[in-house]
């Protein structure tokens, strides 16, 4: 059957209201395909950008740049243009880094109801699944690439993966389209392309409809993938403390060996890393779980530091938290408050926690810890040096110096997300703020606009 838009339609109408469509475009024959398709639904292409990530890698760039702008303006649709540097890093291939870079600057485009299109079609998932059956993958990678996903803040989508490359390349040559033949893609010293130019031709010969075939067991793999991870969920929520994003290793040492390589596979997914390989799972198990309770190991992996602290097992950046330099105003009228750092600092509405008028007749200033700091707490006698606080709280030693301290007209009011002093604290309902302190100030900011 002749591909056509209704192919387009069958997939977009699941996802209904959308505001805007961005599509990956490359200028390569399986983009323009798609970008045209979209533009032919009338529905469709007012909402459409054409976004062109130019990569610096090859000397026709700008020109593919160009050649790229011309065709979104020909067809009626509007173009964004992406600058990016996609040079390998040590240990990745060229491949990954540009994949990496393209994905990192199409992200932040998305916004609530925002799709991205791409074009990768059922041959691109009869590459990736073999090239996963090659490196030993399990079930996650072999379920080769969702039609759908979460990115950014929208969806990514591929309408195209259940096509044929065949029916793309009729379809670009009824429709008389120009495309770009990126030479890199002839290059048999990548993986990709040394399956799809010496591998797969000769598997098609004996197995005609291998990308059909193959793309079936990929289903069947994600549907177990799947059933698997809804019934593993309880098992991982038993050990999993997303407060701190910890993994609790009492509880790991009480699972089978399968169950608890799992939940560790399924906690570095959390952490957007790479899943571990049998080697370094058995570091992690040797190291951390069965260590002594006064071990204190460390382990690199993929630019993170894996520790073990009082019976967690931590996941961190490289790169420890950085302390802030210098006090900070926190303005009366923000909800949050953006660190050097990284971190957010910001207040919900509680019915307990420091009073609200107190906080708005107040200058509020944030600090770090300089030491011998001491706070009361409420319904607990004395005052206490907030060393023996983290002591007896279990925040790791890393953490201590750069969680910020919360002052309200020069006096200390606050640990951000752990403590208030008894003088600052208050009871009453809807007229409290409690005060977080968190990694991820994309997520803080879209839960106080919904």
């Amino acid at each position: 059957m002749p591909l056509s838009t209704q192919v387009i339609e069958s997939v977009i109408n699941r996802y209904i209201p959308l505001a805007r469509l961005y599509i990956a475009f490359s200028g390569g024959i399986d983009s323009h395909v798609l970008l045209h398709l979209c533009a032919s639904i009338p529905s469709l292409k007012e909402k459409i950008t054409a976004v062109h990530v130019h990569h610096g890698l090859q000397s026709e760039a700008e020109i593919w740049a160009r050649h790229c702008q011309k065709i979104a303006e020909d067809i009626g649709v509007a173009f964004l243009l992406l600058r990016v540097h996609a040079a390998a890093t040590r240990g990745a291939s060229p491949e990954e880094a540009a994949r990496n870079a393209r994905y990192s600057a199409l992200k932040p485009l998305l916004g609530d109801n925002d799709v991205l299109m791409i074009a990768q079609h059922r041959e691109d998932q009869l590459e990736t699944v073999l090239l996963q059956l090659f490196r030993g993958s399990g079930l996650r990678g072999l379920s080769g690439m969702p039609e759908s996903m979460p990115f950014g803040q929208g969806i990514l989508l591929r309408p195209l993966l259940n096509i044929a490359k065949v029916s793309i390349s009729d379809y670009a040559e009824t429709q008389r389209l120009s495309w770009i033949e990126d030479p890199s893609n002839r290059q048999c010293d990548f993986d990709r392309n040394f399956m799809r130019h010496e591998i797969l031709p000769l598997l098609k010969q004996r197995w005609p409809s291998i990308d059909k075939t193959v793309a079936r067991s990929a289903q069947h793999c994600a549907d177990a993938q799947l059933t698997l991870s809804e019934w593993c969920r309880l098992l991982f929520d038993s050990a999993f403390n997303s407060g701190d994003q910890t993994l609790d290793l009492s509880r790991l040492a009480a699972m089978t060996p399968n169950q608890r390589n799992w939940v560790l596979r399924q906690w570095f997914e959390v952490q957007c890393l790479k899943p571990p390989s049998q080697a370094v799972m058995r570091t992690i198990i040797k190291q951390m779980i069965n260590a002594r309770n006064d071990a204190n190991p460390e382990i690199q992996y993929q630019g993170h530091f894996i520790k073990r602290y009082r019976q967690k097992l931590f996941c961190l950046a490289a790169e420890p938290v950085q302390i802030e330099p210098n006090a900070k105003i926190w303005p009366a009228q923000d909800d949050y408050l953006l660190m050097t750092n990284g971190y957010t600092l910001s207040r919900v509405e509680s019915p307990s926690g420091i009073n609200k008028r107190l906080w708005h007749v107040a200058k509020v200033t944030i600090s770090s810890r300089q030491g011998g700091e001491k706070i009361k707490l409420a319904g607990r006698s004395g005052h206490h040096d907030l060393k023996k606080l983290y002591q007896q709280a279990g925040i790791p030693h890393w953490e201590r110096a750069a969680r910020p301290l919360v002052y309200l007209n020069g006096r200390l009011a606050a640990v951000a997300g752990l403590w208030i002093d008894e003088w600052a604290w208050s009871e009453n309902v809807n007229g409290c703020y409690q005060l977080l302190w968190q990694q991820d100030p994309v997520e803080i900011k879209a839960a106080q606009s919904s």
